[in-house]
């Protein structure tokens, strides 16, 4: 099965995490994320699909959207080889999303479990941020410690790091 926003929704529902979600148009940047309306406290994220240098581990980063990231020290972090952005094939292989669209909810896709999601440690799990359902013409708003709790419950390996 392959989660659509729909989809996505009625799993939070079925798991009792509290979000809402605001619909607007496609996003496809962070610079066209600064015109949505956000709710007071809420924390935008960036999520970035890599891969370390050989191709063999992947993993989905989210972090607030105005934290700088180093890929060297971030790979040290994970005890990785060099970090790089993966391929738009790679994301469609490994989380069924188009560029544009990359989530922690596209981890739900992950059925191979492939993927390693990371974050800071920075973030407070009472955190609200806004991700979007695999659909760029909507964000969830959700706790992030909901967030966290949802992907360790679907047995997703969570590394969070000093960032």
């Amino acid at each position: 099965m392959s989660f659509d926003k729909n989809s996505i929704y009625a799993l939070l529902n079925s798991k009792n995490i509290q979000f809402s979600y605001t619909e607007h148009r496609p996003v496809y940047s962070m610079e066209e994320s600064d015109a949505l309306k956000i709710p007071a406290g809420a924390v935008i994220c960036k999520n970035l699909f890599l891969r370390n240098n050989n191709s063999k581990q992947h993993f989905l980063l989210t972090i607030p959207a105005d934290t700088p990231v180093d890929f060297k020290e971030l790979a040290v972090k994970l005890a990785s080889s060099r970090l790089s952005f993966a391929s738009a094939e790679r994301l469609e292989k490994y989380l069924g999303l188009q560029s544009g669209l990359v989530s922690p909810f596209g981890l739900l896709n992950d059925t191979s479990k492939s993927v390693i999601f990371v974050s800071s440690k920075n973030l407070p799990p009472s955190a609200i941020i806004g991700i979007h359902p695999n659909d760029n013409t909507a964000t969830v708003w959700l706790a992030f410690g909901d967030l966290l709790s949802l992907l360790s419950e679907l047995t997703v390996e969570v590394k969070l790091v000093e960032m």
